[in-house]
């Protein structure tokens, strides 16, 4: 499979090295200082590009490639206002675009106790849910997709929390969601609900980014041929 890279950052070279190492090919390498690389023939050649950029980029990225006619794996976060938009396109245009918050098999398989652990949660109001995420320093949105993730999952199953907030809460109908950005945390995510007499924690810590790269590319390879919007619960089939 003919793969593009779009950001070449930590993740970019970790997604490079895991694709090579399953046999792909990356035809183009698309960065801050060459993107009218989007424009070119090698770009264009591309069964799909994996893209883990900043939010800022990240919009325009899609377009630039759903223009060359290249199937999108989007890796970033903190441009979800516009997730909207891009569902449209995939719908009225006939692209492709595969979006996760997190590509890591083990976070998508804790998304899946998350929301099973709500249900269950749901009938114990005793219990107050507290959700927080840790990152390392160079993480530009908080917080993270994941906890966002988790966070919209919790509120949909349990009844006593309606929305969430980040940083502070007041109001007790609100899942206030906890960041931190310190050293070089790959990623940790923890949901805990406590009571006057208990505690039940669930938590996922990323010791690499191998994890999310390998995850990337086997959403990559998924994704080739398809037509639509695609996700993890069409990959992994975890039963959300």
């Amino acid at each position: 499979m003919k793969i593009a890279l779009v950001g070449y950052g930590k993740m970019g070279k970790a997604i490079e090295k895991t694709a090579l190492a399953r046999g792909h090919r990356v035809v183009s390498i698309i960065d801050v200082d060459n993107r009218d690389d989007f424009r070119s023939t090698a770009f264009g050649s591309a069964d799909v590009a994996i893209e883990f950029a900043v939010p800022a980029a990240a919009f325009d990225n899609y377009l630039k490639c759903f223009a060359a006619g290249v199937p999108v794996v989007a890796g970033t976060t903190g441009w979800l206002e516009r997730l909207g938009e891009v569902k449209a396109i995939c719908e009225n245009e006939g692209k492709t675009f595969f979006y996760a918050s997190n590509y890591s098999i083990g976070v998508n398989i804790f998304f899946a106790l998350n929301k099973y652990l709500a249900k269950l949660m749901n009938g114990f109001p005793a219990y107050e849910v507290r959700l927080s995420e840790a990152h390392h320093i160079h993480k530009l949105d908080a917080p993270s997709g994941t906890a966002i993730t988790l966070a919209e999952d919790l509120t949909a199953s349990l009844d006593r929390k309606k929305r969430w907030t980040s940083g502070a809460g007041d109001d007790a109908s609100e899942l206030v969601i906890k960041s931190v950005r310190e050293g070089e945390t790959p990623g940790i995510h923890e949901v805990a609900y406590e009571s006057g007499v208990d505690y039940i924690q669930i938590k996922h810590s990323a010791k690499s980014r191998e994890g999310f790269a390998l995850g990337a590319v086997l959403a990559a390879e998924f994704t080739a041929g398809k037509k639509g919007f695609l996700g993890m619960d069409d990959l992994l089939h975890l039963g959300n």
